[in-house]
């Protein structure tokens, strides 16, 4: 499972294009727990409208764009500001998602999903039981 977790961080960073929303990067955290892959992504400025999240398959593509201006009039000049830009981000995951097995929620400019693993991907560990002797049965005679 750690190199599928590798692969996961692999394909965030080969797949960062046009991330500048303004103050940086787009900032992303990838954790994995024994059910669920959890992201969540820091988007100040930037309304939950203009967000778009998708899966295709196994791909999970978290895009959109910011779009932000102020205007200030203050003694004899006059400033104002825009900042404009879109981002797209975009990963493989090591399975593909059921229905229904994605929550997003948007609080204070940070994006939080949630992408439930499906039962034939969750990993479970058997224990084998080990026996005495040789581990063959005795042949009968043709």
């Amino acid at each position: 499972m750690r190199r599928e977790m590798e692969n996961v961080f692999r394909a965030f960073d080969q797949n960062l294009s046009s991330p500048d929303i303004g103050a940086g990067a787009l900032a992303i955290n990838v954790a994995e727990t024994k059910g669920a892959f959890e992201v969540s992504a820091e988007l100040p400025g930037v309304d939950e409208k203009d967000i778009k999240v998708s899966l295709d398959d196994n791909r999970l593509v978290i895009s959109g764009e910011k779009k932000a201006e102020s205007t200030k009039e203050e003694k004899d000049w006059h400033v104002e500001e825009r900042s404009f830009g879109s981002f797209y981000r975009s990963m493989s995951l090591p399975f593909e998602p059921e229905d229904g097995a994605v929550d997003a929620h948007f609080d204070k400019g940070v994006l939080h999903l949630t992408i439930k693993k499906p039962a034939k991907a969750i990993k479970t560990t058997k224990t084998i039981e080990i026996k005495t002797g040789t581990g063959t049965a005795p042949r009968k005679a043709a």
